[in-house]
C-alpha cells in the first residue's frame, strides 16, 4: 500500500491567527515564545557571557544580522536583487568618521545624522537604477563600492589608502553592547510589522508584479524609494556603528564581503522572512569564528555547510522550524 507524507496544522495555530489568540495564556505563549526567547537570549547574552571575545563576535554577528535584513526587506519589498550592501556601509561608516572628527560631534549624534544622511545619498545614487532589473540591477549595484573605494583611493580624500583614524567610541562599553542588539531587535519586528500593513501589502504587490501594480495606479517608484530608504538606513547604521566600534574607518568599508556574505545569511535563514536573514547572520559568522582552527579547511567547510544547507533545506532554516512548529506530520495510506 502506497503512503504518502501529510502535513496538517496544529488547532492552535489556526486559533492563534485571529483574536482567539487572547483566550488562554496557553496560546498567547504559543503565539510569543518564538518571538520572546530568541530576543531575551539576545539581551542577557552580554549580561551571562564571561567572555570578551565572543561577546565581539555576537556585536560582529548583528551587524552582518543588519546588512541580511537590509537586503532581505529590499528583495521582499521591491522585487530587486541588491548587491549594494557595502555600498549602504561604506557611506555610513565614512559619515560618522567625518562628522565625528572634523565636526567633533558626539558619536550617538553622528551615528543618528550618519543612518540618515547616509540612507539619503545612497537612495538618490541608487534611485536612476531602479528601471533595471534582474541581473542589471545587480550588477549596477555591485559597481557603486567597488567605486566608491576606487575613488577614495584615486583622490586621496577623507583620509585615502590610510582611512580615518581617532575617532571617538562609544561612552561606555554597555552602550556599545545593547545599541546594537536593541536597534536590529527594533528592525525586525518593525519591518516584519511594515509588511503587514497597507503600506507593506502594496510592496508586495509591486515586488510580485509591477506592471500590475501600475496598472492599478500605484507609484511603483515613489514605493521603491521608500523601500530601498529604508534598506539603506538599515546598512548605514551598521557602518556607522562599525565606525565607533573599531574607532576607524578604512577601504574595508566598501569590502565585497559585505554584499556577499549577507545574501549567504538571507538564504541560509530563508529568504523573504526577515528575521530568517538575522538568524543566518547569528548561524554564519559565530560559525566561521568556529572554523578559523581548520586553517586553510575553513573555507572548503564553510563552503560545503552552506551547499548542504541550500540543497537539503532550500527554503531556509527559519522555514523549516515555522513548519515543524506550526504544523503535524503523519504518514497516510493512499
Amino acid at each position: 500500500m502506497a503512503r504518502r507524507l501529510e502535513r496538517i496544522d496544529r488547532p492552535i495555530k489556526v486559533l492563534t491567527e485571529d483574536i482567539y489568540a487572547l483566550s488562554s495564556i496557553r496560546n498567547m505563549l504559543y503565539v510569543a515564545a518564538p518571538r520572546i526567547l530568541p530576543a531575551l537570549f539576545l539581551l542577557l547574552f552580554p549580561l551571562l557571557s564571561t567572555s570578551a571575545y565572543f561577546e565581539r563576535v555576537m556585536i560582529i554577528a548583528a551587524i552582518y544580522a543588519l546588512l541580511a535584513l537590509s537586503w532581505d526587506f529590499i528583495a521582499l519589498s521591491t522585487g530587486l536583487v541588491s548587491l549594494g550592501q557595502a555600498l549602504f556601509f561604506g557611506v555610513g561608516a565614512y559619515l560618522a568618521g567625518v562628522l565625528n572628527l572634523q565636526l567633533g560631534l558626539h558619536p550617538l549624534l553622528t551615528l543618528a545624522l550618519a543612518t540618515v544622511l547616509g540612507a539619503t545619498v545612497c537612495t538618490v545614487l541608487l534611485a536612476p537604477c531602479l528601471p533595471l532589473r534582474g541581473i542589471y540591477f545587480a550588477m549596477t549595484t555591485l559597481v557603486y563600492p567597488l567605486l566608491g573605494a576606487r575613488i577614495i583611493e584615486a583622490t586621496a580624500l577623507v583620509g585615502g589608502t590610510d582611512g580615518l583614524v581617532g575617532i571617538d567610541s562609544f561612552p561606555s562599553v554597555w552602550i556599545e553592547h545593547y545599541l546594537i542588539l536593541i536597534f536590529l531587535l527594533g528592525s525586525t519586528f518593525s519591518l516584519r510589522r511594515i509588511m503587514t500593513t497597507d503600506f507593506g501589502i502594496v510592496l508586495r504587490s509591486i515586488s510580485d508584479n509591477d506592471q500590475a501594480a501600475r496598472a492599478s495606479g500605484i507609484n511603483i517608484t515613489s514605493h521603491r524609494l521608500m523601500a530601498l530608504w529604508i534598506g539603506s538606513a538599515l546598512g548605514s547604521f551598521a557602518g556607522a556603528y562599525f565606525t565607533h566600534l573599531y574607532m576607524f574607518v578604512g577601504l574595508s568599508a566598501f569590502s565585497l564581503d559585505l554584499s556577499i556574505l549577507p545574501i549567504a545569511c538571507a538564504v541560509v535563514g530563508g529568504i523573504g522572512t526577515l528575521a530568517g536573514a538575522v538568524l543566518g547572520a547569528f548561524i554564519l559568522v559565530p560559525l566561521a569564528e568556529m572554523l578559523r582552527d581548520l586553517g586553510t579547511l575553513r573555507i572548503v567547510s564553510y563552503s560545503l555547510l552552506l551547499v548542504a544547507i541550500i540543497l537539503f533545506k532550500p527554503e531556509g532554516i527559519l522555514s523549516y522550524l515555522k513548519r515543524k512548529y506550526e504544523q503535524v506530520e503523519r504518514w497516510v495510506e493512499v
